[in-house]
């Protein structure tokens, strides 16, 4: 399943989707980080981000799943001995990606969008954020690609009106129902970060699973 990973990567390397799902993320940066936050609102502003890099990294996870034909989805499920361990290679890289494209996101906020480097305790709330905002667009992605929603306009539209749910869902009184990304910006806005975070550690992490295992069921269901 290693060796199927690192070859989902390649693939997606090679054939240049990488630099479409990168653009957006480093347009999306400049743009923010364009003037730095000022001294109080580092942690607000590294939030924000996580929270706006959501539909961004769910749009690198389904060009990652993408990048294959169906044909060859098939081989290599047939190579890998089950079709499960196809599913989790292609999770797995997805989560690769997302990830390095999260961590871009934390260094160039304290690089260059920040004037003043957040606490230790902030940092890393803010860097679980982020991490947070990795699995949840993998998510979305997953059960936004080609073998879930074979039609692209669809599939786009999809993942745009589920990131603008999620959204407009954390700001109402059933935030409990979706991942909290409002809850986060207020975490951050409110008082410490790391007060807040662990009650929105759960359904951060419950709702994004839930999403990868609906993902899974459905490609045993379609393959």
């Amino acid at each position: 399943m290693i060796a199927l990973t690192l070859f989902r990567l390649a693939a997606f390397t090679r054939s240049h989707r990488v630099v479409r799902a990168l653009l957006p993320v480093a347009v999306l940066l400049a743009l923010f980080y364009g003037v730095r936050a000022p001294l109080g609102q580092e942690v607000a502003a590294l939030t924000d981000t996580a929270v706006l890099l959501v539909p961004f990294l769910a749009w690198a996870a389904r060009s990652l799943l993408d990048t294959e034909p169906d044909e060859q989805r098939a081989i290599c499920a047939t190579a890998a001995g089950t079709p499960s361990r196809e599913v989790a290679a292609g999770l797995l890289a997805a989560l690769v990606v997302t990830s390095a494209f999260a961590a871009l996101a934390v260094v160039w906020g304290l690089l260059l969008g920040v004037s003043e480097i957040p606490a230790p305790g902030q940092l890393t709330a803010a860097v679980a954020l982020h991490a947070l905002s990795a699995l949840a667009g993998t998510a979305l992605g997953a059960l936004t690609s080609r073998p879930i929603l074979p039609s692209p306009a669809l599939s786009i539209m999809m993942l745009v009106l589920g990131f603008l749910a999620m959204l407009l869902v954390s700001l109402s009184p059933f935030a409990w129902l979706t991942v909290p990304l409002g809850g986060w910006m207020r975490a951050a806005a409110d008082g410490p970060l790391t007060a807040g975070l662990p009650g929105l550690a759960v359904p951060s992490l419950l709702w994004p699973l839930l999403g990868l295992a609906a993902y899974v069921r459905l490609r045993r269901a379609r393959p």
